[in-house]
């Protein structure tokens, strides 16, 4: 994994756990053949094609809300 490139994608996303998952999902999704969004003159591995999709602003996420406990007591 190239260090400018994690470097680069901790200002984009400075949660180091969301950063994580983020990276390993996109890295799962390459292996089984999506297409990356970016282009480069040389050969990345595909981590470091996820965090330059990161760091160009191509991939994005969405923090999960907790559920509602809505369930009320007899009365």
């Amino acid at each position: 994994m190239r260090e400018d490139y994690l470097k680069q994608a901790q200002k984009v996303i400075q949660d180091p756990n969301i950063l994580i998952n983020v990276v390993s999902k996109r890295v799962k999704q390459l292996k089984f053949g999506a297409k990356p969004t970016v282009e480069s003159l040389e050969k990345l591995e595909p981590e470091d094609v996820a965090l330059l999709e990161i760091i160009k602003g191509h991939i994005t996420y969405e923090l999960a809300s907790a559920p509602t406990n809505n369930v009320s007591m007899g009365e």
